[in-house]
């Protein structure tokens, strides 16, 4: 009897050893500048709490930029058949497709700098693709194409551009009303 305790005991004490073994992948993300952790958890649809302790990090203020994450095993799985699927658009790579909540900008108005955050003069380049995003969820510098717009510079922010919002430049303000306020799908391209 208590053999078969101590043969079940030990089964289990290898079986577990080897589950989790496994549950460490291969699969990483480097944390960028700006990179919160429950965002990189919504990304790879895991928790703050995974990441942690498979990283054996007490806390999120140890993840910090340059960092290399582990990600669990089904975030490696997950990859290798977003690799085989790869979008493309003109020759960029389509890293991720998102449906936001677009309104439209422009320099030619009252009190307007015409200055962008990335340092960029919309009046002396009127013809220049750009959009406003929450540079939490769009860093600065990223291209990103836009249904009914084209491919874009995220290069402004602005007061009301929170989460998935975005403002796009336009050259009037006639085309600015025109545009209105609507739901775009937009790809972030690499």
């Amino acid at each position: 009897m208590f053999r078969n305790k101590l043969l079940c005991s030990f089964t289990f004490i290898i079986f577990t050893s080897l589950f989790f073994s496994n549950a460490i992948s291969a699969a990483t993300h480097t944390i960028k500048k700006g990179e919160e952790l429950d965002e990189i958890a919504e990304r790879y649809n895991t928790s703050v709490y995974t990441l942690l302790e498979l990283n054996e990090l007490e806390d999120e203020e140890q993840s910090v930029a340059g960092y290399v994450l582990k990600l669990p095993d089904h975030i490696e799985n997950k990859q290798k058949k977003v690799e085989e699927k790869k979008e493309k658009l003109d020759d960029f790579e389509v890293v991720k497709t998102m449906t936001v909540e677009a309104s439209a900008f422009t320099a030619s108005c009252k009190g307007c700098s015409g200055k962008t955050a990335s340092g960029i003069n919309l009046k002396k380049n009127p013809d220049v693709k750009l959009i406003a995003v929450d540079p939490k969820i769009i860093p600065l510098g990223t291209k990103v194409w836009v249904e009914g717009y084209g491919i874009a510079v995220a290069g402004d922010t602005g007061g009301s551009i929170k989460g998935s919002k975005i403002d796009v430049f336009v050259k009037s303000k006639k085309t600015a009303l025109n545009w209105g306020r609507k739901k775009v799908e937009i790809k972030i391209l690499k």
